[in-house]
């Protein structure tokens, strides 16, 4: 169902025909690279975390992980994220689905990682563990729900392939 709501959320932007629906698992980094057929750092993941009493996404290269100073600079908070429960509370999908599209009305802002910009195009998941979108990273910058701008909160990629 989730897959249904992000194509529709996707339609007028005229990006819900890009949506890929897959037979096998999309839910990790590494079973995504291998659905799609690119390199892993091409894999968006969309990782939630909570910030005060609200969250946030932050959409970042497959090959990163979160840098805890650079968070804590930009945020103010430790990173902490979301348990499974809060996952689908405030983002509407389920791990292995999470994606900065067809958010539900929670007010949860969406970050977009400087270490997808290395890419021509990248894959977010589309609300399933078995879906992705390819996207430029002005697309995503645009479709994004809730977009509150480009951060640079990871760390790892920058000597990976396309860096």
């Amino acid at each position: 169902m989730s897959v249904s709501l992000v194509k529709a959320y996707l339609a007028p932007f005229g990006l819900e025909n890009r949506v890929r629906e897959f037979d096998v698992s999309s839910a990790t980094v590494e079973l995504a690279a291998q659905a799609v057929g690119v390199i892993p750092a091409r894999i968006t993941k969309t990782l939630s975390f909570l910030v005060g009493d609200s969250a946030i996404l932050v959409a970042c290269a497959g090959d990163t992980k979160v840098d805890n100073r650079k968070f804590k600079e930009r945020f103010g908070c430790k990173a902490k994220m979301l348990n499974a429960e809060q996952v689908i509370r405030f983002t509407g999908h389920a791990i292995g689905g999470v994606c900065p599209f067809a958010l539900p009305e929670e007010g949860v802002k969406t970050y977009l990682d400087v270490s997808m910009k290395r890419f021509e195009t990248v894959f977010p998941a589309a609300g399933s563990a078995n879906s992705a979108v390819e996207l430029t990273c002005a697309e995503l910058e645009r479709c994004a729900d809730r977009f509150d701008g480009w951060v640079d909160v990871c760390k790892g990629w920058e000597n990976s392939p396309g860096a």
